[in-house]
């Protein structure tokens, strides 16, 4: 894994103040922990063009593997930041076609150069397997063209600044050009305050913008017109999977699985550095390690954490099937006094406002991993694939009972349920909590039925998801002087009416939530630590078939990620694994009542918010109010306007 960055100067742009190699490598040192064993410039003057690189070596160790990369036609000069799996397939291809390539090393990025002078930058990218960011100059076309993988592991931002086209892996790289200039994207903060997140092609800068999954971007000859075209899409894979449904029986589809993941978890193995796993105990970590375990001659080393709250403790759990598996396991026990001590670094280590607090654990356990390996593998994206969340349940069935009701009926019944205060309605249920699951016996009754109260008048299946989902309603109101932006949970689907409303979800996710919150939030928590982090679901053959499988073979007799669990079944007893979900936090909500009560209160200071000038203090300061008195729980929504409090004060 490694940092990209560069600039291409327009042609009106003089090259004096913005160019050099002395800026490269500024650029290239914001993001040296991405990088930390090699760097590397590449300057053409007279063209404009200049390309950093940070390596972190994972593949050919030698300096054969040194970066920027020119192909061995000298047509090709190349940034890049990823893994492609299947490199010595395609090699072998190369050298079938040519009769025989004099290669220089080892590495996947020569294999890149020699694909695009062979068969072209496309088609090239189309046979690759992998994750990648990349920026490639083409010398004879006087173009530059910038890569983002398929479902979006690697990051990749861009943008103009005056005369001066900009990229790079973070936005750090990007603020290290003396050109750079761009001023907060208000707008952007109204998606954060709804989904803890700025999804793309946004960021929190204006005229600055995240390159889509699955695209390239070409800017022609010095020019400022850009072109982005896809060489693959998340809903195309969606309406082609519906299109051409796997057909054969349950059994079937299980054995098929695995033999996909067999393939895709070994081909994601292969490193010249020490490689391990992150393991919760859950069906998606446990099954990337049972078919690591199954295909190494020797303990695959997995890495947990585990927390002194039971709710949020899934260390015992990893234990148990680390043991099973007989792994070289890594445990570590870490405080609140760690976790917190993590909050001070966020700002810098997403560069943008990012209010996942899962953040926090996820930068935990990749501290721990570095400490022992170079690359890990985890189970993210199971759950978008293979119908695990359980809120895609929750709105199901709550739509199915809704919208056989009338607008007005639901209407008086929000008014009805919250016209009693979650307090109220705490109390009256507390006497009848024993008599229900231990998974449903909630933190905090009331403010999951207000919550589900405020979903009551939704139009469509997907407006209530998308309320589901959501933090604060109407970030609009709350952001001054901002619109929020259409997104993909706003836009809807066009063209896909044939999904479920559950598939709908999913498809959702899978092109929102899972790029934008999922995996750059692992990105960033592990690269902080120059740790590489691969995804063998997000191998995109199995996200193909994953989609071609019926619905009913994901969720069958009320049991979610069914076929996965099959293929785990095989390797580890499901003893081991059946039991209530679990989420990946941390207790939020009681620190800020607590050890972070200072700290929050000095962010939210009714005269700072005014000052600054981005938030209206009146809502915030209500649900600081409230949240601190115990009457509400509004962790989510205070956790997204402290983290741009905080990124704001580190600008």
């Amino acid at each position: 894994m490694c940092g990209i960055a560069g600039y291409l100067i327009g042609a009106a742009g003089a090259a004096t103040a913005v160019s050099g190699e002395a800026v490269l490598l500024r650029m290239g040192q914001a993001i040296a922990h991405r990088g930390p064993d090699d760097a590397g410039v590449w300057l053409d003057a007279n063209a404009g063009i200049g390309l950093v690189h940070r390596r972190l070596s994972i593949i050919d160790l030698s300096p054969a593997g040194h970066q920027p990369m020119a192909s061995a036609s000298a047509r090709y000069l190349i940034v890049y930041n990823g893994e492609i799996y299947n490199y010595l397939d395609l090699r072998r291809e190369l050298d079938q076609r040519v009769g025989g390539i004099n290669w220089r090393g080892h590495s996947d990025t020569e294999t890149l150069l020699a694909g695009f002078d062979a068969w072209g930058v496309r088609e090239t990218i189309a046979r690759a397997t992998g994750m990648f960011a990349f920026a490639l100059w083409d010398r004879e076309a006087g173009s530059l063209t910038l890569g983002r993988d398929r479902l979006g592991e690697k990051p990749l931002y861009y943008g103009w600044q005056g005369d001066v086209f900009l990229f790079g892996s973070e936005l750090k790289a990007l603020k290290a050009h003396p050109a750079f200039r761009a001023g907060i994207n208000r707008d952007a903060i109204s998606l954060l305050m709804r989904h803890s997140y700025v999804p793309a092609p946004y960021s929190i800068y204006e005229g600055i913008s995240k390159l889509a999954p699955g695209c390239l971007l070409t800017v022609h000859g010095r020019q400022r017109e850009l072109s982005i075209k896809p060489y693959w899409s998340a809903m195309a894979a969606v309406a082609e999977g519906k299109a051409r449904p796997f057909v054969g029986s349950p059994s079937a589809a299980v054995s098929a699985l695995e033999s996909l993941l067999m393939d895709a978890v070994a081909k994601q193995m292969v490193a010249d550095v020490p490689l391990g796993a992150f393991l919760s105990g859950g069906v998606d970590s446990s099954a990337v390690v049972a078919l690591m375990q199954a295909q190494s001659a020797r303990p695959v080393r997995t890495f947990s954490i585990g927390f002194e709250q039971e709710m949020y403790n899934e260390a015992e759990h990893a234990k148990a099937v680390a043991q099973h598996l007989g792994t070289d396991h890594t445990e570590m026990y870490v405080s609140a006094a760690d976790a917190m001590n993590v909050i001070p670094m966020l700002p810098s280590m997403y560069d943008e406002p990012f209010a996942d607090s899962s953040q926090i654990p996820t930068y935990l356990v990749s501290r721990i991993a570095r400490q022992h390996v170079t690359v890990s593998l985890s189970g993210d994206a199971g759950d978008e694939l293979f119908c695990g969340y359980t809120r895609y349940l929750l709105a199901d069935r709550m739509w199915k009972r809704l919208s056989q009701l009338p607008v007005a009926l639901r209407r008086g019944a929000a008014g009805a349920l919250t016209c009693l205060s979650p307090q109220t309605l705490n109390a009256l249920i507390k006497p009848f909590e024993g008599a229900l699951p231990a998974r449903h016996r909630l933190f905090n009754w009331g403010d999951k039925i207000h919550k589900g109260a405020s979903l009551l008048t939704s139009p469509t299946s997907v407006d209530l998801y998308r309320g589901m989902v959501s933090h604060w309603n109407d970030p609009s109101a709350l952001v001054l002087r901002s619109t929020e932006p259409a997104t993909a949970l706003s836009g809807g689907f066009g063209g896909l009416g044939e999904l479920s409303d559950v598939e709908r979800m999913m498809a959702l996710d899978l092109v929102s939530y899972l790029p934008d919150d999922i995996l750059c939030k692992v990105d960033r928590a592990a690269m902080r630590v120059s740790l590489e982090s691969r995804v063998p679901f997000l191998d995109h053959r199995v996200v193909e078939f994953a989609w071609r499988l019926p619905q009913e073979y994901k969720l069958r007799d009320g049991v979610s990620k069914w076929v996965l669990r099959e293929v785990l079944y095989k390797h580890v007893p499901r003893t081991l694994i059946d039991r209530p979900k679990m989420g990946f936090g941390v207790p939020i909500d009681h620190w800020l009542r607590g050890p972070l009560k200072d700290w929050a209160e000095s962010l939210l200071d009714e005269s700072r918010l005014r000052r600054e000038g981005y938030f209206d203090p009146a809502p915030i300061r209500r649900y600081w109010a409230e949240h601190l008195s115990g009457r509400r729980n509004w962790q989510y929504h205070l956790w997204d306007v402290l983290m741009f409090q905080a990124w704001l004060e580190a600008q």
